[in-house]
């Protein structure tokens, strides 16, 4: 892209999802870059039009009816900007035709597999699975596994430079055999990405050159105590372009109007959770619940990490919640009793018809508390995954998708969090802000001084690639229309004391004092906006904030305001019922209606 950001006055930005794509128009506004228009239309990728320029178009037009903006011309973008008729900008993302997908393989699953494992992940891909040597899988059960998914593409990895051979070319051998098709199409050779042992570059040659389009990098793990990610990572990306996308209908004309590189949706999420986390120097974990898939982002120290929970959703992927977590797990989230046939009912229902909302305030109800149990458990998989490499000193730049430290412990410090973003139509949508405060509050349980906000209007896809481009208008965009700050959590460490007393707090805003006694398992909300609150917390017995018995700075409120959480940290679910459930919800206004919310005993 050549043109000078000094001239960019309007911006056009596209995400072409799976089954909706959304348009933005962002302007230069009063010295400032601001959301003005936003439209949608289905995605088009499959037929019967087959063509994804067609969605897009759709939504364009849509923007063109709100704005009063001419933007298109002949089907094409108007660019460069002339008074009201065109862009400067045109930008876009996707994760059409369920997005990128990977295999990758490794000699040893918990390492060269794990690195290449956090390489795909971090260019935006859904990986399929993992081939080791030491997966427990017999020949064969490899080679099958491999025709059967299909792949979009596939990042082998494996040996220590100058190690031995054997191990990862048996892997080059497994995948000859499988001789897979990627899944969009057979007209042309599936991408092979090779990043191990240098010393078996001539015999991978040997095996996959002729059959597939074979790129070669640098090693992910060139040493035992080395761990090397960017040359995968901007490879997978290359080939993201040149091969997935120039596949899926009608990406090369959407390609010929971009003025950058269209990239994967959760790439781009993962995008301006770093820039947001590394402007404004706190620690963030980010979320995009969706309908197959739950993306977890996180930025502590710097140091980013992104997982793909590919089963767990809140539609097609429904059941894979339900098998998971256990029919007990989702009814504790019910203020009253319901039969258990009747909820697995229910959940199978939405899975069949997955596009289905709900109608109810009971059905509401039930969805939020799988929401719950789903984001639960791909966090629960996120601090799994996202932990440094024991014994390992990592020579990475600051833009590495992944960066480690050598503990071999999780990343993820709950105490060190600033802030929590939740995105995703369950949350996003909520008829009620308190809803999705709380479903963020139960799945992630915060401890200390934590930030909840969530994504408006599912507008981080686009501001993650335009703030590649133009990182001031992103930021702008996002803290000023993107993110809704809902309040912040006060979420005291320990658990149940002889006086059932957690903490005495104060809050001074707005020319009045609220003060008061945090009892145990009570929640209180302090309705009070985005300002500036002086707050005094004096802990009682064996709680802490942050490790301290006395908390006393500003904390800002929000939409719904501050969150006081007297449950306990860790908490313990067993300490509480059924009333315990109804109080919190009364507690932080959640529903209208709470005594006739759930079916009764029957």
């Amino acid at each position: 892209m050549n043109k000078k950001l000094k001239d960019i006055k309007v911006i056009l930005a596209t995400d072409c999802g799976s089954t909706t794509t959304k348009a933005i128009l962002i302007e230069f506004i009063n010295d400032e870059y601001r959301l003005t228009f936003r439209g949608e239309a289905p995605t088009t990728v499959e037929a019967p039009f087959e063509d994804v320029t067609c969605g897009v178009i759709n939504s364009i037009i849509e923007l063109e009816e709100l704005s009063g903006r001419k933007i298109l011309i002949n089907d094409k973008i108007i660019s460069p900007r002339d008074n009201n008729v065109g862009v400067d900008l045109y930008i876009s993302t996707s994760s059409a035709g369920g997005g990128l997908q990977m295999m990758v393989g490794g000699v040893v699953k918990n390492m060269t597999g794990e690195s290449a494992q956090r390489a795909a992940l971090g260019a935006g891909s859904i990986v399929m699975d993992i081939i080791a040597s030491n997966d427990g899988r017999k020949y064969h059960e490899k080679v099958q596994k491999i025709r059967q998914l299909r792949p979009d593409m596939i990042l082998l990895s494996g040996g220590v430079d100058g190690g031995t051979k054997s191990h990862v070319v048996e892997l080059a051998e497994i995948i000859k055999t499988a001789n897979p098709n990627p899944r969009l199409g057979n007209s042309f050779k599936i991408p092979i990405i090779y990043a191990g042992n240098k010393d078996a570059i001539d015999d991978i040659k040997k095996r996959l050159e002729d059959i597939t389009d074979l790129k070669i990098v640098d090693n992910i793990r060139p040493t035992l105590d080395q761990e090397n990610l960017k040359p995968s990572r901007d490879k997978i990306h290359d080939l993201f372009m040149e091969h997935v996308m120039a596949q899926a209908p009608g990406y090369n004309k959407l390609l010929a109007w971009t003025d950058y590189p269209i990239i994967p949706t959760p790439g781009a999420v993962g995008e301006i959770i770093k820039k947001i986390a590394f402007n404004e120097k706190i620690s963030v974990v980010g979320v995009d619940i969706g309908g197959a898939t739950t993306d977890v982002f996180s930025v502590f120290n710097k140091k980013f990490n992104r997982t793909v929970s590919a089963n767990y959703g809140m539609s097609y992927s429904i059941c894979n919640v339900l098998a998971e977590t256990g029919i007990k797990n989702i009814s504790r989230w019910l203020s009253s009793s319901i039969d258990e046939k009747d909820l697995t009912n229910r959940i199978a229902n939405k899975m069949i018809r997955p596009t289905t909302i709900p109608q109810t305030l009971e059905e509401l109800i039930i969805e939020q508390s799988i929401a719950r149990e789903a984001l639960r458990l791909s966090f629960i998989q996120h601090k799994e995954f996202a932990v440094s490499l024991k014994g390992i000193q990592q020579e990475r730049t600051i833009s590495d998708t992944f960066d480690q430290t050598m503990s071999g412990e999780t990343l993820v410090n709950m105490n060190e969090l600033d802030m929590i973003v939740g995105s995703g139509g369950v949350l996003s949508h909520a008829p009620r802000r308190e809803q999705a405060y709380r479903m963020l509050v139960d799945a992630f349980l915060p401890e200390g001084i934590t930030e909840i906000a969530v994504d408006s209007i599912f507008m981080m896809p686009q501001l993650g690639v335009l703030s590649e481009v133009h990182e001031k208008a992103a930021i702008e965009v996002f803290s000023k229309d993107c993110l809704v700050r809902l309040g912040t959590c006060i979420a005291p460490v320990g658990s149940n004391n002889n006086s059932n007393e957690v903490l005495e707090y104060s809050f001074e805003f707005n020319n009045k004092k609220v003060e008061g006694i945090l009892k145990f398992g009570e929640i209180i909300l302090i309705d009070v906006n985005y300002i500036s609150v002086k707050t005094k917390l004096i802990m009682k017995e064996n709680y802490t904030i942050n490790g301290l018995s006395e908390f006393q700075d500003d904390i800002y409120g929000g939409e719904v305001g501050i969150m006081l959480d007297g449950r306990g940290r860790p908490f313990d679910f067993n300490t509480f019922n059924k009333d315990s459930i109804k109080d919190w919800s009364i507690q932080t206004n959640e529903y209208p209606i709470i005594d006739s919310a759930t079916t009764s005993d029957s």
